[in-house]
């Protein structure tokens, strides 16, 4: 990731935006368990690491589940703090790695789609190992949720994060991350006199 005032700029407007979206828009997606939101919250940090790379996707990642967790998410504490950076470091970050030698809309179809299945995988697995040591209930607890109701919740999530993505992404490159303006200055002058 190249540094630059720009570059520190946009990084610090994509955590604030994924910090606000959790807090405006969270709701459950299976009745069974309400403590799994859908949250908008990736869908920046996806915009990072497309445009930055994996290692800023990390990053941006830890500083926004950081804010989050003493904020708006502070009722789940350490344990959401953890989980948060590994779902979504397990997302962005295959992601932005074949974003970046593929980048094209197909190479982006395809680390959006490796993203989400990795995001999917690895949440049974951090599920499985760390959700009974933090919430304090058995194992086999936890492994009963993980194929009907966890791995499902990720695939959802995660892929509908990873479709906004690919909607808005070009569009946010071109005229928020590197700067070309909307309008020449020949358009603004005729759009301003009417």
């Amino acid at each position: 990731m190249k540094i630059s005032t720009r570059n520190l700029v946009v990084t610090a407007l994509l955590i604030a935006i994924s910090v606000v979206l959790i807090y405006l828009i969270h709701f459950p997606i299976f009745p069974a368990a309400p403590f799994l939101e859908y949250d908008p919250a990736d869908v920046p940090i996806l915009v990072g690491s497309f445009a930055f790379g994996p290692l800023a996707g990390v990053i941006i990642t830890i500083i926004a589940a950081g804010i989050q967790a003493l904020t708006v998410s502070a009722q789940s504490g350490v344990y959401g703090f953890i989980m948060h950076v590994i779902s979504t470091s397990a997302l962005v970050v295959p992601a932005g790695l074949i974003y970046r030698k593929k980048h094209t809309r197909l190479g982006a179809v395809i680390a959006l789609l490796c993203g989400t299945v990795a995001n999917a995988v690895v949440m049974v697995i951090a599920n499985h190992f760390v959700t009974p040591h933090f919430l304090r209930v058995p194992t086999s607890v936890v492994d009963g949720m993980l194929i009907p109701v966890i791995l499902p919740f990720n695939l959802i999530k995660a892929g509908i994060n990873s479709a906004i993505t690919f909607v808005i992404y070009k569009t946010i490159s071109r005229y928020v991350i590197h700067g070309e303006k909307l309008f020449s200055r020949k358009e603004a002058d005729h759009i301003a006199k009417g």
